[in-house]
């Protein structure tokens, strides 16, 4: 069985990487502001809580000037937990991912920044980081006493949104929900129900980084990942809380868990950031370590400048299978997208990649330009790098 450790390692990597950005950067750690906790009490009663029972809680800075009435919404990643073993242990993680009491403040970097020059479409709104602690991307419906755990993540996020609600959002013009990894898969399935809190006049959109996770066999010709989606929904009572547009028509309905099945149902505005060449896909849906990965494997997936001509093909195989998977068309404002082909997972709150080196544009577009410049329009925005092979990571990144 894959679980849910081995699925999280890589978010561990990439929030050290976040924690690293300014030093990267070269510049002053001061450009960046650190943000404390706002825990949500009031949601302990209505049993929406995390894993171990705690209260929700978020970071906010609040908006200013011309972006006061705009808000931003972004949703922490940090994989899953598939096994009632692996949903305990992330109650002990020192990085609160299912435990409010273990959270700690956060540097709000890329899309979260402050500082015209690093975020210039959002610096000055409401931006809000929702720390993720229920283990099933928000939308778990059940408790389990004997082990004292509570599966309430779509409880979680209508309290947290609620929350918000009453700070001001209630009189958003603008508002958007995102997030990345886990949390970008949860702003695909949260999507609608995001709009359904807002009034009829605020302007509602939905983007995803790296949340768009394919469902496609790995290089054994099995779906183990898919297998892994399924215990899952079925371990958290996630059936129930995704989008019933899905659910209503899909069979087994656990693959409405997957953003290719359910994006084609959403009406809101959804504005996609992955790359092709996903490293978390890569390292647990193509190639997992299980059924005794070929050590060639293993030094390809890590990189794949040591990959052979055969295993390069492959890649660029989930790269074609990827694309496929996408929304097949860009009708008016409803989709927008962002699509490169770096080794690399969870981009937008990564400076270098959101708004800093121009190595990182396509169609002379930053990734920040592109998101920010979608979500003022009323125009489709569709950019898919046409480099067919994976581009590695600048050495600053690493």
């Amino acid at each position: 069985m894959v679980g849910a450790r081995m699925y999280g390692s890589l978010y561990v990597l990439v929030s050290v990487l976040i924690l690293l950005t300014p030093v990267s950067l070269g510049a002053n750690v001061s450009y960046f502001k650190t943000v404390n906790l706002t825990y949500v009490p009031s949601a302990v009663k209505f049993g929406a809580v995390c894993l171990d029972g705690s209260p929700p809680a978020y970071h906010i800075d609040r908006g200013v000037g011309d972006g006061a009435h705009n808000w931003l919404v972004f949703l922490e990643g940090g994989g899953w937990c598939d096994t009632t073993e692996d949903c305990v242990n992330r109650t002990t993680y020192l990085s609160g991912l299912g435990s409010s009491k273990k959270m700690q403040p956060v540097n709000f970097t890329g899309v979260l920044a402050d500082k015209q020059q690093l975020n210039p479409y959002f610096y000055n709104w409401h931006r809000v980081f929702v720390r993720y602690c229920d283990g099933a991307s928000f939308t778990g419906n059940r408790v389990d006493p004997a082990n004292k755990l509570h599966y309430k993540g779509a409880k979680v996020f209508s309290a947290v949104v609620k929350d918000l609600l009453g700070k001001g959002m209630s009189n958003a013009t603008n508002a958007l929900i995102s997030g990345c990894s886990a949390g970008g898969l949860s702003a695909i399935l949260n999507c609608d129900k995001f709009r359904s809190f807002l009034p009829t006049h605020t302007n509602v959109k939905c983007a995803s980084d790296a949340g768009y996770f394919l469902h496609v066999k790995d290089i054994f010709g099995e779906y183990n990942f898919a297998n892994y989606y399924d215990r899952i929904v079925k371990l958290h009572g996630s059936t129930q809380n995704l989008p019933k547009a899905c659910t209503s028509k899909m069979k087994p309905k656990t693959l409405c868990f997957y953003p290719q099945y359910v994006v084609p149902h959403v009406k809101t505005p959804l504005f996609l950031i992955c790359s092709a060449y996903d490293s978390y896909q890569i390292q647990y849906i193509l190639a997992p370590s299980i059924h005794h990965l070929p050590r060639s494997w293993e030094r390809c997936k890590n990189d794949t400048t040591r990959c052979s001509h055969d295993q390069i093909e492959i890649l660029k195989g989930f790269r074609l299978e990827f694309l496929r998977a996408l929304p097949k068309s860009v009708n008016g404002s409803f989709r927008g997208m962002f699509i490169n082909s770096w080794l690399t997972h969870c981009q937008s709150q990564l400076q270098l990649i959101w708004d800093w080196d121009p190595v990182f544009k396509l169609q002379d577009k930053t990734m920040a330009e592109a998101l920010g410049s979608w979500t003022k329009s009323g125009s489709s925005l569709k950019i898919i790098d046409d480099n067919d092979l994976p581009k590695i990571m600048p050495r600053n990144l690493l």
